[in-house]
């Protein structure tokens, strides 16, 4: 059985002349008839101007094309910088801002500063995924692969298929998955740095782990070892010292009693004596204390985000804060 298709398929670019030819432009709805593919509707779409640029890491790569097919501008490059930016907007002027539509590739994050820069001023941008373009270009009769066919492929994409035009609050959901991941990756490090200390503490004062009752990764512990690293060294101190080193640490829990306790322990303990041990000790205790203030910067921050004006994400039931009635 013969079928007949029209589709936007049609719109296709000549890689090798850099031109870009629209047969027609149809509303990519079809419908089946007797088993037969027929266009629904063929009509004009409203004109628009359509902007595809190519992000690299130093330098971009732009071209419009109208709903019509005409190209309205030839790839050219812009630096990734302000200068750039600015050439970019300066080439975009001769537009009407509302008809026009930017789509850049989803690459890493060399797109993010311009995006940060667009969204801003009022331009309608849409992130668009590689596997679209990909897809797209494989299409292509020739496949050819440069920044300024490219920009071509993500013109076509953008007037083949709708995407969602970017806003302020998925900037700052941007900015709020980026510390998101910053601090997977900060709390994955201070936990590499925890089992290092603890297998340390391990050869130097293998009583130590059992003397405290949550363990050794507390403020109090931290703040004798940082002191005393070894055995030998709290064993020595004046028990008034130890004494007041364990109670400012932990908030008056720890008190002479346990301070006693602890210097016996110390005078018996079966631990290694290795200075080179006890240096790595007060190494990963200072690291470890150093990812706990940045992690609460990171958390700070997280919460300013979600907590502004602009911001949704408190609305959804599950994390709404709880007000006491």
């Amino acid at each position: 059985m013969e079928c007949i298709a029209a589709t936007l398929s049609e719109l296709f670019i000549d890689g090798c002349a850099g031109s870009f030819r629209a047969l027609i432009s149809i509303k990519d709805t079809m419908i089946i008839v007797g088993g037969y593919h027929s266009i629904n509707t063929i009509e004009r779409r409203t004109f628009m101007i359509y902007v595809g640029i190519d992000i690299a890491k130093l330098n971009h790569y732009a071209s419009a094309i109208s709903s019509d097919g005409e190209v309205l501008l030839e790839p050219f490059k812009f630096t990734n910088d302000n200068d750039g930016f600015y050439t970019l907007v300066s080439k975009l002027n001769q537009f009407e801002k509302d008809k026009v539509i930017i789509g850049l590739e989803s690459t890493a994050h060399y797109g993010n500063n311009l995006l940060a820069f667009l969204v801003p001023k009022g331009y309608n941008v849409c992130l668009i995924n590689p596997i679209e373009t990909s897809t797209m270009r494989k299409n292509n009769i020739r496949r050819t692969k440069t920044d300024k066919v490219d920009t071509y492929i993500i013109c076509k994409v953008l007037m083949m298929q709708p995407h969602r035009f970017i806003t302020l609050y998925d900037i700052g959901l941007m900015q709020l998955k980026n510390l998101g991941r910053f601090r997977q990756k900060t709390v994955k490090q201070r936990s590499r740095l925890k089992i290092q200390l603890t297998s340390y503490v391990d050869q130097v004062f293998p009583e130590l782990q059992y003397f405290f009752k949550s363990g050794i990764h507390q403020k109090g512990c931290y703040a004798l070892l940082k002191e005393a690293p070894s055995p030998e060294a709290i064993a020595s101190m004046h028990l008034t010292h130890l004494t007041n080193v364990l109670k400012s640490s932990s908030h008056g829990h720890f008190k002479k009693e346990t301070a006693v306790e602890l210097r016996v322990l110390a005078q018996k303990s079966v631990g290694t004596s290795d200075h080179s041990l006890s240096i790595q000790i007060t190494q990963s205790i200072e690291q470890i204390e150093l990812l706990d203030r940045q992690l609460e910067l990171i958390e700070s921050e997280m919460e300013d985000i979600v907590k502004s004006p602009d911001s949704v994400i408190m609305t959804i039931p599950v994390l709404v804060t709880p007000t006491v009635g």
